[in-house]
This record gives structure tokens, C-alpha cells and sequence, in this order.
């Protein structure tokens, strides 16, 4: 029996729900979800594996037009996959009009020479008469290997897509354990499930002008693995609403992330948060290389 192998890059605008997308695939939480745009910031590689393939699915930060160097990062970790995988799924909503920032992917993806699929999900948000149009508007644009309509949040067609992708990967080895969902850090991921909580409970009061650093991960006090980790906000005025009115934000904060954080690492958690003021932090190339986030690594 034939093993085949490969990487595959998730490629779109912010919030098409790429990262709903692998985390129900492999059906743990290793990316971050979240209903405001922009909210992956690195390229993260999610590991699905079966007896006959190996699948390295490489979930990019939603493209849009740069606003600080934060943002052009994103942008060039999101391009730089494009001619370094072997398939690339670009996905789309269901739900929107294509608009300039898909045309400008499907520009991006012009001179990609493997196979690109185009994924059309949230179908379950819309009445299928109107699927036909939007799929016509976007092979209007650009020949696709294939066409996929899902629904990553229920499921739909999710196995018929990775039964093709299966078939058109070359045959090759099994890269990474068949245990193993992600070849990030679990540090890096702890830091992802404590932002994603902080993006949750504040809703539109704390931008996206927040980033996570984790200092300590070991050790472990009465069964418990000890985590500390810092808050890195921009402005003093975010303070006090990350931290809320007598530490109650924070402490919400903390105890949604040790629930998702304990799950991911199957032991008792004991998580400690801080909270740090970094004024224009995604501006500045020195803390931004602290953070995990150097363009030059890109190109």
C-alpha cells in the first residue's frame, strides 16, 4: 500500500474561517479562532494523519492591506507558502461577494505552479441557489484544480476534500509522529489559547494591538505544571480593561484559557497572568523579533 505525503497552505482573506477549517480537521484547538478578522499571526502547521497519508496543513494570517509592520508580516507569511507546498486551498465565504482583496490573492497566485483548490465555506449560512453564482464568479477569475463547498464549523464535504487531497499528494514518508498535531511549540500554542481569550471576553473595547508572551512553562508544584505568562498591550487605557474592575476580566481571562490549555496538554494547569504596557509594539522590529514575528525568516 502506497504512503503519500505533503504540504498544503490554507490561503484567504481574514475570516473565512481558515482556522475553524484545520482545527476540524484534526479536531483539537491549535489554532486560534475568532470572529474578529486577523487573527492568526503566523504561519501554523497543523499534522493530520491517517494510515495512507500525512497532510501538513500550513494555516496562513488572513491577508489584508498593511497598516504597521505587524500587519506586513502577516502578509508575507501568508505569500511566502505559496511556492513552497504542494497543493493550496485559497477559501472563500460563502456568504460574501467576492471583493479586490480576492482578486488580489488570486493575483498572488497566478504563477503558483501546484494544484490550487478553491474552497467556498460557510455553505450552512446560505440558501444553495445562491452557491452556484459566487462559484461561477471565482472560476471566472481563475481555472481551479478542483471547487469545495464546506462548511468547516458543520463538517460538509471536510472528508471529500481530504479523500482528493490524499490521492493528488505524491507518495512519500510520514514526516512527524502520527501522534503529533502541530510543529509549533506548546508554548507558542498556550500563548494562542490565551490570546484567543482575551479577543473573546473583550470584544471591540481591547484591537488587535494584543500579543502574549509566555516566560515560564515548567516546573510543576503539587501535580501541577506551572505557566506564566504576560499580556502585552500598547496603551495604559487597555489596562484596566484587561485586567477589569477588581482583576475580574483577567481572572475570566485566565480561567477560560487553563480550561483550553489543560485540555491541549491533558494535565492540571496552574496559570498565572500579567499584564505589560509595549506602546507601539507592532511598530518595533526589535520586539516584534522577541515576540516570534521576523520577516527576514520569511524570505
Amino acid at each position: 500500500m502506497t504512503h503519500h505525503s505533503g504540504f498544503v497552505a490554507i490561503i484567504g482573506r481574514p475570516n473565512v474561517g481558515k482556522s475553524t477549517f484545520m482545527n476540524r480537521i484534526l479536531g483539537e484547538k491549535i489554532a486560534i479562532m475568532s470572529p474578529k478578522a486577523q487573527t492568526t499571526r503566523n504561519k501554523i502547521n497543523g499534522i493530520y494523519t491517517t494510515d495512507d497519508v500525512q497532510i501538513v496543513f500550513v494555516d496562513t494570517p488572513g491577508i489584508h492591506k498593511p497598516k504597521n509592520q505587524l500587519d506586513d508580516y502577516m502578509d508575507t507569511a501568508a505569500l511566502s507558502t505559496l511556492n513552497q507546498v504542494d497543493a493550496v486551498l485559497f477559501m472563500v465565504a460563502a456568504d460574501e461577494e467576492m471583493g479586490p482583496g480576492d482578486q488580489y490573492i488570486i493575483n498572488q497566485l497566478k504563477p503558483v505552479e501546484s494544484p490550487v483548490y478553491l474552497l467556498i465555506n460557510k455553505i450552512d449560512l446560505v440558501h444553495p441557489d445562491d452557491l452556484l453564482p459566487r462559484i461561477k464568479q471565482y472560476q471566472m477569475a481563475r481555472d481551479f484544480t478542483g471547487v469545495f463547498p464546506i462548511s468547516a464549523t458543520m463538517g460538509n464535504n471536510v472528508d471529500e476534500l481530504l479523500a482528493t487531497l490524499t490521492q493528488a499528494l505524491p507518495e512519500g514518508p510520514q514526516y512527524y509522529p502520527a501522534d503529533q498535531l502541530t510543529d509549533h511549540p506548546e508554548y507558542f500554542v498556550v500563548g494562542e489559547l490565551i490570546r484567543e481569550k482575551i479577543l473573546e471576553l473583550t470584544r471591540d473595547e481591547v484591537p488587535h494591538s494584543v500579543a502574549v508572551e509566555v516566560e515560564r512553562m515548567k516546573d510543576r508544584v503539587n501535580g501541577k505544571l506551572q505557566i506564566e505568562a504576560y499580556i502585552i498591550i500598547e496603551r495604559d487605557s487597555q489596562k484596566g480593561i484587561i485586567i477589569g474592575r477588581g482583576g475580574a476580566m483577567l481572572k475570566q481571562i485566565g480561567i477560560r484559557a487553563r480550561r483550553d490549555i489543560e485540555a491541549l496538554l491533558g494535565e492540571p494547569v496552574n496559570l498565572k497572568l500579567w499584564v505589560r504596557v509595549q506602546k507601539n509594539w507592532r511598530d518595533n522590529n526589535q520586539y516584534l523579533r522577541s515576540l516570534g514575528y521576523n520577516i527576514k525568516d520569511l524570505r
